[in-house]
């Protein structure tokens, strides 16, 4: 007989696949559609051989907006994925010059509003049959407003297969074609030269052209992995121009930035035209972080993996390993030893896993966040809680899981060796646990590691795996350590217990956290769910046991696989997958108001000064600093009396506005605490632990900074 947590390991493994799913969202808002998505073609027949073009058109709704292939600070482009048949081919997408819109913030964003078409050319093969090309393409989007909405649609064209073929929509694709923007012109026309001092870039544009121009602007193109900030004219006289572009990457020392010099006679008109720069070559390929401070950076997440052992997220489950090690005193140091080694290993293995599909995740292109990364997915939170649920009744004897007679002769002949599988798996759940108590501890170690190479990454959840297990590997190898532990006895048995209302604990706050992020009723039937998992539990340990017979285990299994299936299909399938995102709104208390760039804009633009609090349901270092810090009486006094603007950004199902601004300010996860004293003033950024004598020693010398101006 074995400990339930020796057999979560399917489970656990596809929790980081449900990490990854993409969320269903409506784009359909307060009954208006925001985007039309439909694909065009400048032809009305498919010539074999022959190229022609196919175009992505997007209308949106009046004061949304859809981005550019860099959306700046905050966005996400839009994407198209085709399916073609055989031997077709694809170029690459032709933006046209998209539009500069200062955020809230002084955020800067390129995107379309209104409308946009994104062209791509198609050549077919040469020969084809004479039954119609059939062409499809998924494509997704993000469009905002007051909010961001993700969209997509898998949309199809049909044309004709001929010999010959005539131009289609001619005047929407001539307008778009003349939004493209142009190849740099030779030297007889524009000249650029690049300069960097320190970790700023200069950009010095001449040309008589640009004198007929009054506005005259520098859109980015950074490569991945490099951060640039805003762009901004230096200096400019009647037919030069010099820009001032701030590098912000930690990754690579770069020598100029793509991009496009944008001009026309005033800002987003529709008369503009672009330049483009090309891509340039790096003053060096290699990492710039000076290995000094790479080992420091490593050095914090060892010390923060350390730490991780006394949060209450992670508390129950260490108790087990601290009872396991009770369970062991007085017996040999051999298997003491191996005990502890087993539970490290399943540390690294969880981190040393997350750290490989991050890895992935980031070359591909995608955001990658730390705890965003697993618990902004309900589905994430829905199979912890299942786990979670699962391991408490285990420890009140309500159930135990027997593997194959076969598989315990051969792989888990002993018991040592079943223990030890048992002391591996308690590694990986304390692992998963520990997720939303990194943030004060690991997000300056995380968010370094998020901007470096693989090898760095990799090194930097090692570093904070070996500081986790650190205290584990040291009492095993120093058995006589344990003589300081309780003695075993009948004792044991109420602490086991005691341990599964720990757990039963933790499940509250997982089920809290399903209720901030489906609303009340998905928090209802995903505990209707978990309530019939509860007696597949029972029915497991009163009818499927060694003793009974094998017609009662026999049909004891078909009712638990047919309960466990039925109640999966109908709770979590129909009924939770229907519940819709719950409302940020309806979670702010007090004088808090829901976060939006627009929001922000507007009061900065009124000349108040705005706190903004990132936060999410499921951070526990969040809660601490609102509960003991923001919403204590001295600091709300103190917001009142300057007069400041509170606004919250709930991350908690994952907002990518809100992810890109993360980034920006260098962080891998909530929590963030942001002052904008004014509108064209530097945000404070505060660390992740509160104190009331920090926000109201802010609070303090920027009014003073604010009255003297």
């Amino acid at each position: 007989m074995i400990p339930a947590s020796r057999v979560i390991a399917c489970a656990i493994v596809c929790l980081s696949i449900f990490a990854v799913l993409p969320q269903g969202q409506s784009q359909t808002y307060e009954g208006k559609q925001l985007v039309k998505a439909e694909l065009l073609a400048d032809t009305n027949a498919v010539v074999p051989g022959k190229t022609f073009t196919v175009g992505l058109l997007l209308r949106m709704a009046p004061g949304w907006h859809t981005y550019w292939k860099f959306s700046g600070d905050a966005g996400l482009p839009t994407e198209l994925k085709w399916k073609l048949p055989p031997g077709w081919k694809i170029g690459e997408i032709q933006w046209p010059i998209p539009l500069k819109t200062i955020d809230p913030g002084d955020i800067e964003t390129y995107g379309y509003e209104n409308e946009v078409l994104l062209m791509q050319e198609i050549t077919p093969p040469q020969k084809l049959d004479n039954s119609p090309a059939k062409l499809s393409a998924d494509v997704n989007w993000l469009v905002c407003e007051k909010i961001c909405i993700p969209g997509s649609a898998t949309l199809q064209l049909e044309l004709p297969t001929s010999t010959t073929s005539e131009a289609a929509n001619t005047e929407l694709f001539a307008l778009y074609r003349g939004l493209l923007p142009q190849n740099w012109p030779g030297s007889n026309v524009a000249s650029a030269s690049w300069s960097r001092t320190g970790s700023d870039l200069r950009l010095k544009v001449t040309s008589e052209t640009l004198a007929n121009f009054p506005t005259v602007d520098l859109f980015p193109l950074p490569e991945q992995g490099a951060v640039v900030g805003h762009p901004k004219i230096d200096s400019r006289s009647k037919s030069e121009v010099v820009f001032h572009i701030p590098i912000e990457s930690s990754e690579k020392n770069l020598s100029s930035v793509p991009g496009l010099v944008v001009f026309s006679q005033r800002p987003n008109e529709d008369d503009r035209a672009a330049w483009q720069i090309a891509t340039p070559p790096n003053v060096s390929t290699a990492g710039a972080a000076p290995v000094r401070g790479i080992f420091t950076f490593l050095l914090f997440g060892f010390l923060g993996g350390i730490i991780l052992n006394l949060m209450p997220c992670v508390l129950p489950v260490i108790s087990l390993k601290i009872f396991g090690f009770i369970q062991h005193a007085g017996q040999s140091r051999q298997k003491i030893l191996r005990s502890g080694i087993a539970f490290a290993a399943g540390i690294f293995a969880w981190f040393i896993a997350l750290a490989l599909l991050l890895i992935v995740l980031k070359g591909a292109g995608r955001e990658v966040t730390w705890g965003g990364f697993q618990f902004t997915n309900a589905y994430f939170v829905l199979a912890l809680s299942v786990i979670v649920l699962v391991f408490a009744l285990n420890l009140f004897g309500v159930f135990e899981i027997s593997l194959p007679q076969s598989m315990t002769r051969g792989l888990l002949s002993t018991t040592e060796r079943k223990d030890d599988l048992g002391s591996f798996f308690q590694g990986i759940f304390a692992t998963v646990l520990a997720t939303p108590c990194t943030a004060p501890f690991l997000g300056t170690a995380l968010g370094f590691a998020f901007s470096q190479s693989p090898a760095i990454i990799l090194s930097m959840f090692v570093a904070i795996a070996a500081g986790m297990s650190a205290p584990y590997l040291l009492l095993s190898a120093q058995p006589a350590w344990l003589r300081f532990l309780p003695k075993p006895g009948p004792w044991m048995l109420h602490v086991k217990q005691f341990m599964g209302f720990l757990l039963l604990a933790t499940l509250l706050f997982l089920l809290y956290v399903l209720g901030a992020q489906r609303g009340l009723e998905g928090a209802i039937w995903a505990s209707c769910f978990l309530l019939l998992i509860s007696i597949a539990c029972w029915m497991k340990g009163a009818f499927i046991t060694p003793t009974a017979s094998v017609t009662t285990r026999r049909i004891s299994v078909v009712l638990v696989l047919v309960l466990v299936l039925a109640s999966g299909i109908y709770f979590i399938s129909g009924k939770f997958r229907s519940t819709t995102l719950a409302s940020v709104g309806s979670r702010l208390r007090g004088d808090w108001q829901v976060f939006t760039p627009d929001r922000l804009q507007a009061e900065l633009e009124q000349g108040h000064s705005v706190f903004v609090d990132f936060t999410a349901a499921w951070c526990l270092t969040c809660k601490f600093n609102e509960a003991n810090v923001l919403e204590s009486a001295a600091v709300r006094e103190a917001f009142q009396r300057h007069a400041i603007v509170k606004l919250k950004a709930d991350w908690t199902n994952g907002d990518p506005v809100i992810t890109k601004l993360l980034q920006q300010f260098g962080r891998p996860g909530v929590p963030l605490y942001v002052l904008y004293p004014g509108k064209s003033e530097k945000p404070i950024v505060f660390p992740e632990l509160l104190t009331r004598s920090i926000i109201l020693e802010k609070l303090e010398a920027t009014s003073r900074a604010v009255a003297s101006q």
